[in-house]
């Protein structure tokens, strides 16, 4: 019998990001199970967001919690490892918490290799492929981005000598002084906000800094905005390390560069080492592109900087792109332990790649293939406001064309807020007081008067170009759209300037 009509589908829920992550936040969150749906409450007080999530077309792939008030119960767990679904608990100072996958294979003889892997000379030779991984994407990014030569050869030499180094004690010096090095570059890096933030921000919010915390003396607990973006970043990649290490079957604790610590994940720390420039090259683009704003950010009684719920769930949104970088690196780790430990090569080569998929043999090296990085949010240069490359801003009508933002980040400008741009807008304040008071000796001209004004050139005002505007009268880009659109009405002695330009008939 023919259906009579077509049974209707149920479509992706919107609140789940494209890459398939749901980042959840507030008080009272409850992650519970409801007739086979997986129910999901959070939010705060009457701001409260509820989703009820089927077993299949949910496109969940990571449910990522940064509260500590509420529970999640057993049969969710179970939903979530049913359908290949993480759960990931972050804090906002960049500490992983908890990190739940599906079910994983336990092969005894992976991790028996792995254990015998300091002993046996393979933890070796491991740790020179991760930390030269790292010491390249260090040497590129000084060398292209921050435009340190010097910094980037020396780099480049300490990474030639990883070769030679046949002790994790060498292979840790060499990779702390390039560390050394590479974060001096970044200590003076400018970071941009809204002029409208700018008498809003602390001193040393207007710098990267050091990557030393003075609070703990390493990078936990950071007292401005850029260091605790990398943080939490480096929270969600870390989450992602734990989660492909799993995957390939090894046991996260059991490290080769980070050894014999507890409560953490000392082999899920050594992957992160390969991708941590990935994420940071992410990082630099997004301070030297974009200004921060001022209402992400939360200063504790402390004085460490904490990030708002909203950023921390588009920077968790980026936890896909970072597991598919250190996808083929847990599988080398895997691979080099299994070859090392089998009493025949052809034994190591039933090795799979659940990962990649990539099913290689014996690879003596690692080349991660290239992954397109997760898009930066644009905001306003002024107002700090949403908007998009080449359009106006919904706000305060500022055009941000993508030429500008290059400029911008060329010059390391920080938006009203550096001491020469502080200077130049005192400047810009008395040339324009010392106008008004010439004006104000003058013979006042009969027209326009205010009348005038408002009937015959500010709605004709529309035709003519911000820019344009702008340039006449001496006055910055978001002031003059402000003109333009009417909402601020500029001083009498401009008046005859915007006639002519709009070319009234009364001149």
């Amino acid at each position: 019998m023919a259906a009579s009509s077509t049974l209707p589908h149920s479509f992706p829920t919107p609140q789940i990001s494209k890459s398939g992550v749901l980042t959840l936040y507030g008080y009272g969150i409850r992650i519970t199970m409801q007739s086979g749906h997986l129910e999901i409450e959070d939010g705060i007080a009457d701001e409260r967001r509820r989703l009820r999530l089927p077993r299949v077309n949910h496109r969940l792939k990571r449910l990522v919690c940064i509260g500590n008030d509420g529970f999640v119960t057993l049969a969710a767990l179970r939903w979530l490892s049913d359908v290949g679904a993480s759960f990931v608990m972050l804090d906002r100072l960049g500490k992983v918490r908890v990190v739940t996958g599906p079910s994983s294979p336990s092969d005894a003889r992976l991790r028996r290799a792995q254990a015998l892997a300091l002993e046996n000379g393979t933890a070796v030779k491991i740790a020179r492929e991760l930390i030269s991984a790292k010491l390249s994407g260090q040497e590129a990014l000084v060398r292209d981005k921050l435009k340190n030569i010097r910094v980037a050869d020396f780099i480049a030499e300490l990474r030639a000598r990883l070769s030679d180094a046949a002790d994790l004690n060498v292979i840790r010096g060499i990779e702390s002084r390039a560390a050394a090095e590479y974060w001096d570059c970044w200590r003076d890096l400018p970071i941009q906000f809204p002029r409208k933030d700018a008498n809003r921000i602390p001193s040393h919010w207007l710098t990267f800094g050091s990557r030393h915390s003075p609070l703990t003396g390493g990078p936990r607990l950071s007292i401005n905005p850029a260091n605790s973006l990398l943080n939490y970043t480096n929270a969600v990649a870390e989450s992602e390390c734990r989660l492909a290490v799993c995957a390939c079957g090894l046991d996260p604790g059991l490290g080769f560069l980070h050894t014999d610590t507890a409560n953490r994940d000392s082999l899920a720390l050594d992957l992160i080492e390969t991708i941590r420039p990935a994420t940071e090259s992410w990082i630099l683009d997004w301070l030297t592109h974009e200004p921060l704003r001022r209402a992400d950010f939360i200063e504790t009684a402390d004085g460490s900087c904490r990030l708002s719920s909203s950023l921390c769930s588009k920077l968790s949104e980026t936890s896909t792109t970072w597991g598919r970088l250190v996808a083929p690196w847990s599988e080398y780790v895997a691979h080099s332990l299994r070859a090392s430990h089998a009493a025949r090569p052809q034994a190591a080569r039933g090795f799979s790649t659940p990962l990649t998929q990539a099913h290689r043999r014996k690879p003596k090296s690692v080349s991660p293939p290239i992954q397109k990085m997760p898009t930066i949010e644009r905001i306003c240069h002024g107002c700090g406001t949403p908007t998009r490359v080449g359009r106006n801003c919904p706000k305060c009508g500022r055009q941000i064309s993508r030429d500008k933002l290059i400029e911008l980040a060329k010059a390391g400008r920080v938006a009203a807020l550096r001491p020469e741009a502080r200077r130049k807008h005192s400047d810009t304040l008395r040339r324009h007081h010392a106008a008004k008071r010439a004006w104000q000796s003058t013979p006042k001209p009969a027209w326009p008067d205010e009348t005038a004004y408002l009937r015959e050139i500010q709605p004709r005002l529309a035709s003519v170009t911000i820019s344009a505007i702008s340039s006449a009268l001496g006055v910055s880009e978001p002031y003059a759209a402000d003109i333009r659109a009417g909402r601020h009405r500029p001083h009498p002695r401009h008046w005859r300037a915007l006639a002519q330009m709009v070319g009234s008939n009364s001149l």
